[in-house]
C-alpha cells in the first residue's frame, strides 16, 4: 500500500515516514496541500495522511479536491487544534477518519492496517472473488493436467510472464488465477481485461484509466484496469485481439512500468505482474504483422498449452462430478448423476466448446431436466450430436496440429452419427458404409465407441 503524508510539520512527516515504512508500506512525503496533489497525479495512492492546518490550500479543500479528482484514495485527516465541527464536516466530505495530535502510533498503525484490509476487500469484490476459489478450481487427473499443475507451482514462485494458449472453453483463465494465488501477491488483486469484449475506442480508457476533460464524458479522473492491479496480477485475456496502438502502450508496461492516462501527460510508476491467453496463433499473427512481435517474445516468457476436453476425456467423469456439486449447492436443488451409459457417451463426444460447453450442459439439465439420474436419450436430446454444427465440428478438426488428431476426431463424429441413424445397429452400419463388421467393431473399440444398444428415443408425433 501507498501511503502520502501532507503535514507542514517535518517532525510528524518524519515519525509517520519512519513507523510506516518500518510496517512494510511505501511512503510518500509532502509539506503543503499543492505539492500533496502534485505527487497524488503523478503516482498512484492507496491512503493519505492530511494536516488540517497546512499553509496556503487548507486541508478541508485539499479533501475536496482529493475527493473529486482521487475518489478512490481513502483519507486520514490529523490535527492538534480542531474543533469537532471541524471533524464532522471532514468525515462528511469523505474522510475515512479524523485523528489528533499528538497522534497515537498504536492508534495510526490500526487505522493503517483497517484501511488496508477494508480495501483488498473492496478489490476483491470488484473482481468477483465471491466462492471464487470453488469456480476456479483445476480439475483433472490426466497426465496432462498433472503437468499443468506442476509448471503452474514453478512459475508462480516466480514474477515471470506468461502467455497461456488453448482453444476457447479450455480453462485459461483458471490457469491464470491459479498462478496468481500461489503467487507473493495472492493478498493482492487479480484483475481481468478482456480485449476482445471491449470497443476498440475504449480499450486505452479502459485499460489506463482517463484524466477529467479527457473526452466528452469524461466528467471525473477514472483510473483504469491497470491501477486496479496495482501490486497484484492483471491477466489479458483474447491479447490477440488487442489493437496494434494499445500493444504499443502495454510493450511500455512491461519494459519500464510506467504508463499515463488517457488525457494526461504524467507519468504513473506501476508494479504488476501480466499474464496473458488467446485463442489465437499470434506467433503466426506475429510473423504476418498482425500483432506486436516484440510484444509476443515479452509476453511468452514461460508457455502454457491447455489441451481441448477431447484430448483428456478420462478427466471428464471428474469434471462431471465436480459440476453437478457446483449446481447442486448453486441452484439449491437435488444432486443430479449420470448413468452410466450417459458417462460414457459424453466422454466420446467431441466437445468443439471444451469445458464451458460441458459445463452449460449440466446447469441446462438441473434446469429442465425433473429426473435425478439422466441417461442417454436426456443427454442426447440437451446436448445432441445433431445439434453440432457442420461448421463446428470443422473448425474444431482444422485446429488440430496433426493429420491423425484430425482423423480421429472426424471419425468418431462420423461413427457416431452413423450409428445413430441405425439405432447403434453395427451389423446394418457396416452394410451401409461398404466396411466389413469385424472391422467396423475393432475401429469403434479404438475410437472408444462402445458397442451397445441405447434405449429407442422417443419421438413426438
Amino acid at each position: 500500500m501507498h501511503i502520502l503524508i501532507i503535514d507542514d510539520e517535518k517532525n510528524i512527516r518524519q515519525t509517520l515516514s519512519g513507523i510506516l515504512t518500518d510496517e512494510g508500506y511505501k511512503v510518500s512525503l509532502a509539506e503543503d496541500g499543492e505539492a500533496g496533489l502534485l505527487k497524488l497525479e503523478e503516482s498512484l495512492v492507496d491512503l493519505v495522511f492530511l494536516d488540517v492546518k497546512l499553509p496556503g490550500m487548507n486541508g478541508l479543500d485539499v479533501l475536496k479536491r482529493i475527493k473529486n479528482d482521487f475518489p478512490s484514495v481513502d483519507v486520514l485527516m490529523i490535527s492538534g487544534n480542531s474543533d469537532i465541527n471541524t471533524a464532522v464536516q471532514a468525515v462528511k466530505i469523505g474522510a475515512h477518519d479524523f485523528m489528533e495530535k499528538p497522534l497515537s502510533l498504536p492508534k495510526i498503525l490500526i487505522a493503517v492496517q483497517n484501511i488496508s484490509a477494508k480495501r483488498k476487500l473492496f478489490q476483491k469484490s470488484v473482481v468477483g472473488e465471491e466462492q471464487i476459489d470453488h469456480r476456479y478450481k483445476i480439475i483433472g487427473q490426466s497426465k496432462q493436467i498433472t503437468s499443468i499443475r506442476d509448471k503452474i507451482r514453478r512459475v508462480a514462485k516466480t514474477d515471470a510472464r506468461v502467455l497461456i494458449t488453448g482453444e476457447s472453453g479450455t480453462g485459461k483463465e483458471l490457469v491464470a488465477y491459479a498462478i496468481h494465488k500461489l503467487s507473493s501477491r495472492s493478498d493482492e488483486p487479480f484483475v481481468i481485461f478482456n480485449s476482445a469484449a471491449i470497443p476498440k475506442e475504449l480499450v486505452e480508457s479502459e485499460l489506463f484509466g482517463h484524466e477529467k476533460g479527457a473526452f466528452t464524458g469524461a466528467v471525473r479522473l477514472k483510473p483504469g484496469k491497470l491501477e486496479t492491479a496495482n501490486h497484484g496480477t492483471i491477466f489479458f485475456d483474447e491479447i490477440g485481439d488487442m489493437n496494434i496502438d494499445a500493444q504499443a502502450k502495454i510493450l511500455r508496461v512491461l519494459e519500464e512500468g510506467k504508463f499515463e492516462r488517457v488525457g494526461g501527460n504524467r507519468t504513473i510508476d506501476i508494479d504488476v505482474r501480466v499474464l496473458a491467453a488467446t485463442n489465437r496463433n499470434i506467433e503466426e499473427m506475429a510473423q504476418a504483422g498482425h500483432f506486436r512481435e516484440d510484444l509476443f517474445y515479452r509476453l511468452n516468457v514461460v508457455p502454457f498449452y491447455l489441451p481441448p476436453l477431447r484430448e483428456r476425456s478420462c478427466d471428464i467423469p471428474l469434471l462431471l462430478e465436480h459440476y453437478l456439486q457446483y449446481y447442486a449447492r448453486e441452484l439449491a436443488c437435488p444432486r443430479k448423476s449420470f448413468t452410466d451409459g450417459a458417462i460414457e457417451l459424453l466422454q466420446n463426444y467431441p466437445f468443439p466448446g471444451n469445458i464451458r460447453e460441458l459445463k452449460n450442459l449440466i446447469e441446462r439439465l438441473y434446469i429442465l431436466s425433473d429426473r435425478e439420474e439422466i441417461d442417454i436419450e436426456e443427454v442426447r436430446e440437451n446436448l445432441g450430436f445433431q445439434k453440432s454444427k457442420a461448421s463446428d465440428i470443422m473448425n474444431t478438426i482444422l485446429n488440430q496440429k496433426s493429420y491423425s488428431s484430425a482423423r480421429e476426431i472426424f471419425e468418431r463424429y462420423y461413427f457416431s452419427e452413423k450409428l445413430k441413424s441405425t439405432n447403434w445397429n453395427i451389423s446394418k452400419l457396416a452394410e451401409e458404409i461398404g466396411i466389413h463388421q469385424p472391422n467396423l467393431s475393432r475401429k469403434l473399440k479404438t475410437l472408444g465407441i462402445s458397442n451397445h444398444n441405447p434405449p429407442n428415443e422417443a419421438h413426438p408425433d
